[in-house]
C-alpha cells in the first residue's frame, strides 16, 4: 500500500509543471459536463409544451431547438480541445520519462546493467512508458467529466425531485463497490503481467542477438520450449487480468439498467398518483439523467481497471529512475597523466559473499608494461575495469601519480587510458565516426597514420564507400578480426599516456598481429601499458609480469625471472610450449 501511495505521489509531482494544461482541461470538462446536462432539461421542457394534438407551444419548440443544437455545438468544439490539451499532457509527460530514462542509464553504474537484461530495461522504457500515457490518457479524458457528471447530475435529480434521486443514489453505488473489488485484485496481476512481458522482452532480445550461438549448438529447439513456458505464463497472468477487468463494465452496467428501471417504476407511479410536481417531461429528464449518472461509473470502473495497468508500469519506470547513480565527479581533480601508478591493499568483489581479489600491492612507473597472467576468473579483467573506475574498489585504494583514484574526475582519468578489448565495440554510423569516437577532431592526416599503424588502410580501401561506408553496432559485412583492427586504429589515434590492452590481438590472424605488436611497441613508448594476454608468447618482453590465481598475485617478475622459479607461470607457460620442445 504504501509503494502505491508512493507511486501515486510521484505521479502528482509529475503532473505540477502542467497545472495551467489541468486547470484548462478542468474548465472545459465543466463546459462538456454542463452543456450535456442542459439538453435533457430543454428536451424535457419540450416534451412539456406538446399537451395535445392542437395545444402545441411551436415557438418554444423552435427556441428548444436552437438552444439544443448551438449546446451541442459547444459540447462537439470542447471534446476536440480537451482531446488536444489531453493528448500534449500525456505525450509530454511519455517524452519526458523516456529522455529522463534514457539519461538515467547514461549515470547508471556498471553493475546495475550487469545484473538487468538489455530487454528488460528496454521493455520499461517503451512498453512500460507507453502503457502508462496510455492510462494517464484515458483518466484525464474520462475521470474529470466523468466525476462532474456525477455530482451535477445528483445535484439536478435532487432539485427537480427528491425522492426519485434517492432512488437512484442508493442503487448506483453498487457500482462503486463492484469497481472497487474488481480493481484491488485487477493490479496485483497486471503488474505481474508486466514483469513477465519484460522477462520475455529480454529472453526475445538475448536470442536474437546471439543466433549464431544458438545455431552452433543446435539450441533451437530449447529456445522454443523455453520461450513457450514464458509465453505461456505470460498468456495465464495476461488472461486473468484482462478476465477480472472486462467484468467490470458488463456488472456496472447491470446495475445501471437495474437503476434505470427502478426510476422509470417510481416515476410512473409517482405521475399515476397525481403528483403535480412531476410531469412526463420531467420523468423523461430523469430517465435520462439516471442513464447519465450511471454511465460515468462505467467510464470509471473502466478508467481504473487502465490506471491499475497503468500504476503497475509507472512503478517500474520510478524504480529505474530512483536507481542509485554513480555519483557527481564534477568537484574531483581533472589530471594530465604521466603513467605511475600505484596500487595499494585493494580488495573486490562483485558479491559481497564470494571474495574475488584480496589485498594486491604493486608499484608502477611510468614507462613500464606490465603483464597480467593467470587463469580463467582469476581478477584479470576485474583490474582493468577497477583502473577504469567502472567498479570502485571495496577496501585499499589506487593511486595515478600519487594522487588517489576517488579524487579524480572519472571523464579525465579516461581521458588519459586508452583501452582494446577482447569484445569489441562499434556504434552505427561511419568507419570514420567509429575511428574518431575518442577523437572527433582529428585530421585526414592523423585518421590516415592511425589505420595505416593499425593495419586496416588495405580493407577500408575495399569497402563500397571506404572511410564513409556505414555499419552497425554488429559491424555489419566486417569480420570479427577487421572489427579489432578497427578499435586498435581507434586508440593508435588517440595516443593516451596509460594503455590497456585485453586480448587485443585475440581476433587477428598471426601474420598481423605481428605487425600490429610492433606498431604497438612504437605507440608504448615512454607509456604504462597494462596488458592481459591468455598467449604468454605475447607478453615475453614486459617488464613485470603478475601472475594472478583466485584474486591473489601468486608471483610477480619478468619472464626469464618468473621461468628460473618454475613456479605457477612456468607451469602456466611450459603448458603452451611442452608440445613443441
Amino acid at each position: 500500500m504504501k509503494k502505491s501511495q508512493s507511486t501515486t505521489k510521484k505521479i502528482l509531482n509529475l503532473l505540477k509543471k502542467y497545472n495551467v494544461y489541468i486547470v484548462l482541461s478542468l474548465l472545459i470538462s465543466i463546459v462538456i459536463v454542463a452543456s450535456t446536462l442542459i439538453v435533457p432539461i430543454l428536451v424535457g421542457n419540450s416534451i412539456d409544451v406538446i399537451v395535445d394534438k392542437n395545444n402545441v407551444d411551436f415557438d418554444k419548440l423552435k427556441t428548444n431547438f436552437i438552444y439544443i443544437t448551438i449546446l451541442i455545438a459547444i459540447t462537439g468544439v470542447s471534446q476536440w480541445l480537451l482531446s488536444i490539451i489531453n493528448n500534449h499532457i500525456t505525450y509530454e509527460i511519455s517524452r519526458s520519462l523516456r529522455c529522463d530514462s534514457m539519461k538515467k542509464i547514461q549515470r547508471l553504474p556498471l553493475s546495475y546493467l550487469d545484473i538487468h537484461y538489455t530487454g528488460e530495461i528496454v521493455s520499461t522504457v517503451i512498453n512500460d512508458v507507453e502503457t502508462f500515457s496510455d492510462g494517464l490518457l484515458l483518466g484525464f479524458s474520462q475521470l474529470f467529466t466523468s466525476i462532474l457528471t456525477i455530482v451535477a447530475t445528483l445535484g439536478i435529480m435532487i432539485y427537480y425531485n427528491i425522492w426519485i434521486a434517492l432512488v437512484v443514489f442508493v442503487l448506483t453505488p453498487l457500482s462503486i463497490f463492484i469497481s472497487k473489488y474488481i480493481s484491488t485484485r485487477v493490479y496485483s496481476k497486471f503488474k505481474e503481467q508486466a514483469n513477465l512481458r519484460a522477462s520475455q522482452t529480454a529472453f526475445i532480445e538475448s536470442m536474437i542477438n546471439n543466433q549464431k550461438v544458438v545455431h552452433a549448438f543446435n539450441h533451437q529447439q530449447a529456445n522454443l520450449e523455453a520461450f513457450d513456458k514464458e509465453n505461456e505464463e505470460l498468456s495465464k497472468v495476461s488472461l486473468k487480468a484482462n478476465f477480472y477487468s472486462s467484468l467490470t463494465n458488463p456488472l456496472t452496467r447491470f446495475v445501471n439498467a437495474m437503476v434505470y428501471a427502478a426510476v422509470a417504476i417510481f416515476g410512473t407511479v409517482l405521475i399515476m398518483k397525481g403528483n403535480n410536481a412531476l410531469t412526463v417531461g420531467t420523468l423523461t429528464i430523469f430517465l435520462s439523467y439516471a442513464s447519465q449518472y450511471a454511465k460515468p461509473f462505467n467510464e470509471i470502473s473502466s478508467v481504473i481497471t487502465e490506471m491499475q495497468n497503468a500504476f503497475a508500469c509507472a512503478n517500474r519506470i520510478f524504480n529505474l529512475l530512483d536507481e542509485k547513480e554513480m555519483p557527481d565527479e564534477s568537484n574531483l581533480k581533472e589530471v594530465e597523466l604521466e603513467g605511475n601508478v600505484s596500487i595499494r591493499n585493494v580488495s573486490f568483489s562483485y558479491v559481497p559473499e564470494k571474495p574475488l581479489i584480496e589485498n594486491f600491492n604493486i608499484e608502477i612507473k611510468q614507462g613500464q608494461k606490465i603483464a597480467i597472467v593467470g587463469p580463467t576468473g582469476c581478477g584479470k579483467t576485474t583490474m582493468i575495469n577497477l583502473l577504469m573506475k567502472f567498479y570502485r574498489v571495496n577496501k585499499g585504494n589506487i593511486y595515478f601519480d600519487n594522487v588517489g583514484i576517488d579524487e579524480i574526475n572519472k571523464s579525465s582519468l579516461r581521458n588519459n587510458i586508452g583501452m582494446v578489448l577482447q569484445d569489441t565495440w562499434l556504434k552505427s554510423g561511419t568507419i570514420k565516426e567509429n575511428i574518431c569516437f575518442g577523437k572527433s577532431d582529428a585530421s585526414a592526416e592523423e585518421i590516415d597514420k592511425a589505420i595505416t599503424l593499425a593495419h586496416c588502410k588495405s580493407f577500408i580501401e575495399q569497402l563500397p564507400n571506404g572511410l564513409d561506408t556505414e555499419i552497425n553496432e554488429d559491424g555489419g559485412m566486417l569480420s570479427q578480426g577487421q572489427k579489432q583492427l578497427l578499435c586498435i586504429a581507434r586508440l593508435m589515434l588517440v595516443k593516451p599516456p596509460i594503455l590497456i590492452l585485453d586480448e587485443a590481438t585475440s581476433n587477428i590472424d598471426t601474420r598481423t598481429e605481428i605487425k600490429i605488436q610492433k606498431a604497438f611497441n612504437e605507440l608504448m613508448k615512454n607509456k604504462t601499458s597494462f596488458i592481459v594476454a591468455h598467449r604468454l608468447s605475447t607478453i615475453k618482453n614486459a617488464d613485470i609480469i603478475i601472475v594472478m590465481k583466485d584474486g591473489h598475485i601468486l608471483e610477480t617478475g619478468n619472464h626469464n625471472e618468473l621461468i628460473n622459479k618454475k613456479g605457477f607461470y612456468y607451469d602456466l607457460y611450459m603448458s603452451q610450449f611442452e608440445q613443441f620442445s
